[in-house]
């Protein structure tokens, strides 16, 4: 029998539920409290509980650190276009009335998804690649040391 087979067990049950949390924090948060940063954290901590449980190693397979880094780009990339898309429109940075023409409302709705989405993606990536580098550094002393 493996070791630490419950919490594995466990970790596989409660890591899709966390994502899926995250996912209503993210969407929720134009009703109500929410929204991307906090979403966000969450999600990364649903991959650093992968981490912990299953390995670095492991975690690095499904969530590769370049992907990370496009992650990152990505986040700020399309919290940042959303502004230089409604400059481009005539209005103020990010001011999402101009987005859909007639319709303000609208706009403001969908200007709000995009830039969470950015902030999403910016703060989860940023998260997981502190928990990499973090995780990845090799110790200073050796095991006969300690």
């Amino acid at each position: 029998m493996t070791p630490h087979v419950i919490l594995r067990i466990i970790a596989k049950f409660l890591i899709p539920l966390i994502a899926l949390f995250a996912f209503y924090v993210q969407f929720h948060g134009d009703f109500g409290p929410g929204g991307g940063f906090q979403a966000g954290v969450i999600l990364a901590a649903s991959v650093i509980l992968y981490a912990l449980i299953f390995g670095l190693e492991a975690a690095k397979e499904a969530i590769p650190p370049s992907w990370v880094r496009i992650g990152m780009s990505l986040g700020v990339l399309l919290y940042g276009g959303t502004g230089v898309v409604t400059w481009m429109l005539g209005g103020e940075f990010l001011n999402y009335s101009v987005l859909i023409d007639g319709y303000p409302a609208k706009g403001q709705h969908y200007g709000i998804i995009a830039v969470e989405l950015g902030v999403l993606l910016a703060v989860a990536s940023v998260m997981l690649a502190i928990f990499y580098a973090f995780g990845s550094r090799q110790p200073d002393l050796s095991e006969e040391d300690w």
